[in-house]
Parts: structure tokens; sequence; C-alpha cells
């Protein structure tokens, strides 16, 4: 019986770093092995996916990156995803990132999908077989990046008139006017949608000045902690889809039968929770193992 007890003591009082320690290991190994883990998809992703792959060559997206480096590891993903899938339709895109930070990473994220795309690959999701020839991603033609302006809501107000008036060269300096994409192009009417990737509050702007102003199809990326937040006006019919934290991009590849980073990250996460929940168990029975033994050794 000491012995048992001498265990459940060393439970209570095993070093933190060991626990982290364990858990890198974890993830390290989870990461470099070869292996999937099935994928599950809901109702509020699969409504995002089926409207944008319903769209005809040729139509307008609007994707706000309106995100931080601090929530890369769950967006990041999203904005791969969803604007990989688009640009194999010969969708065109109109990117934003109305957060202070984002424009660098929604540049580099343009640049890494531009390359991937210049492979040929073949898809299959649907029950229909998709051969995607490899291709060229031009700016101004596939694509315009607006950039960065502060004061956000007064952005979106004002990209709801004329994305001209905060936005009148692109993020790379040249005039939205000499941009082939963008002839006739005005403001939210000739955009067929808005899908905001986003980490904060901007979320709400988009919902409330852009959504309930200008009455387009608005579909939001979000943070895990955020989606609950959301789901009334996903219920309300103001928002017509949700992808909630790296589960909801895993989720968008699925559907698009195009595996990247979140189902990568997926298996990573899976075990790590594993790992975690192992730990808060064996950390309940040492402590109750331990106050149970206090209160023998007081009688």
């Amino acid at each position: 019986m000491t012995e048992h007890k001498n265990i459940f003591d060393r439970m209570m009082s095993l070093d933190r770093r060991w626990i982290f320690l364990f858990l890198i290991v974890v993830c390290v190994a989870t990461y470099t092995a070869d292996f999937t883990i099935p994928i599950n998809t809901e109702a509020e992703v699969e409504s995002i996916f089926n409207f944008l792959d319903s769209l005809p060559e040729g139509d307008i997206v609007l994707v706000a990156i309106d995100y931080d480096p601090n929530n890369l590891a769950e967006l990041h993903p999203m904005t791969y995803a969803v604007v990989e899938h688009l640009w194999r339709k010969k969708v065109k895109i109109i990117f934003t990132s109305l957060s202070q930070l984002g424009p660098a990473m929604a540049d580099q994220a343009i640049r890494d999908i531009s390359d991937s795309l210049k492979v040929d690959k073949t898809y299959n999701y649907n029950g229909v077989e998709h051969n995607f020839k490899g291709r060229e991603i031009v700016n101004g033609v596939d694509y315009t990046f607006l950039g960065f302006k502060p004061y956000y809501a007064l952005i979106i107000l004002g990209m709801g008139q004329d994305f001209r008036l905060n936005f009148p060269s692109d993020y790379y300096g040249t005039p939205l006017d000499d941009l082939p994409m963008m002839q006739g192009v005005i403001n939210y009417d000739q955009v067929a949608c808005v899908v905001d990737l986003s980490g904060g509050n901007i979320t709400d702007a988009w919902i409330s000045y852009g959504q309930g102003r200008f009455n387009f199809p608005l579909m939001l990326g979000l943070t895990g902690v955020m989606v609950s937040q959301y789901y009334p006006f996903l219920g309300s019919g103001q928002v017509s889809g949700i992808m909630g934290g790296l589960l909801g991009a895993a989720q968008y590849e699925e559907l698009a039968d195009n595996p990247g980073r979140a189902k990568d990250g997926m298996r990573v996460q899976l075990f790590a929770h594993y790992v975690i929940i192992l730990f808060i168990v064996l950390g309940n029975i040492g402590f109750f193992m331990s106050r149970r033994k206090r209160m023998e050794g007081g009688n």
C-alpha cells in the first residue's frame, strides 16, 4: 500500500517541465508521421463551400484577411484553402486586410498560393473528378490586393460606395483604374460575396456596417473561441456560413479534396488534446488519492 501512495505523491509533485517535454515529443511525432484522421464536415462549413463552388468563372469574391500573426495558426489555413479553391475555379478575388499587422501575411499567402497553382493536379469532390491544369496567377487580372487602411468601420462603409474612395491604388501602388479586373467594378454590387477571416471585432463591423447596410452574402472564418457568439447571426441569415478554428479549415480542405495545413495541424491538435486530457485525469487521481492518504493518516 505504501508503494501506491508514493506513486500518487510523485504524481502530485511531478515537475511540469516533464509534461511540456512529453507534449513537445508527441506534437513532433504526430506532425512527422504519415497518417490521416477522419474529418466530418458540418453544415455551416458546407454552406460556404457549396456557395463558392457554385460561382461561375469570372465572378468576384472579396476575401478580408482581418487577423494578426497571433491568430495565424487557426486562420491562415482557411486563407490557403478558400483562395486556392476560388482560383482553381478561375474566380477573381479582391483582397483586403483591415487588421494593421495583416497585409504582409496576406501578401505572403497570395505568393505561396500562386506558386502552388502552377502545378497540374486532380481533385475529386461531390462525386466529380476535377482536372486542374496549372496556370499563372496574375496580379490585376486574377486578383487585386487593396491592402490596409485604418478605421475599419469607415472603410467597410466606404467600399459600399466605391472601392476607390479609400483605395485609389492597390497595395503595390498601381491605380485601381489601371487594373483589368477592376474595370467596371465599383462596389459590393459587383461582388458575389464577402468572406471575412477574422480574429477580432472587425467581424462585428462587417456584419453591422457591411452586410446589414449593403445586404451582400457574408461568410465568416473565425478562431475557435469566437465561434459560439456568431451562431445567432447564422440563424438569422445575416451570416451564410461559419468556419471555426483549425477544425473549420480542415473541413473546408476535406470538402475541396485539397489536404493542406489544416489537416496536418489537426493531427497534432488531436493527440496534443489526448495528452492534456491524460494528465488532467492523472492529476485528479493523484489529488484524490493524496487527500485520502492524509485523511487516513489523521485517523
